[in-house]
């Protein structure tokens, strides 16, 4: 498999979900370093969704990359660790800024 790098959207398998999780292949954000990805063979990546959410800042945020097919918003809430071998094809990148906003989202949902 190619190196997994931060920023890049991918499919992921999300089976087996519990609860309110989001389920099946879909894409994520992947959130953790390069190294980490490579060395611990876990990636720490969020959930993306193409359904408009009612939730705003900071438990979603709409990216704007025109990598992606359809509008999306990163589930800023929906964040896991997965196993590399969950993840699948390369579908984009975000921008370092779009990176930048979903990490001061997620401290600000954590309380950093």
């Amino acid at each position: 498999m190619a190196k997994i790098l931060r920023g890049e959207i991918r499919w992921a398998n999300l089976n087996p979900a519990r609860g309110h999780e989001q389920a099946g292949m879909r894409p994520v954000l992947i959130l953790s370093h390069d190294i980490f990805n490579e060395k611990s063979e876990t990636v720490i990546a969020m959930a993306l969704s193409s359904q408009r959410q009612r939730a705003g800042f900071p438990l979603t945020l709409e990216l704007k990359t025109k990598e992606l097919p359809k509008r999306s918003w990163v589930k800023i809430s929906q964040i896991r660790t997965l196993s590399v071998e969950r993840i699948g094809m390369k579908l984009g990148m975000i921008t370092p800024e779009e990176l930048t906003q979903v990490v001061e989202g997620l401290n600000e949902i954590i309380g950093a």
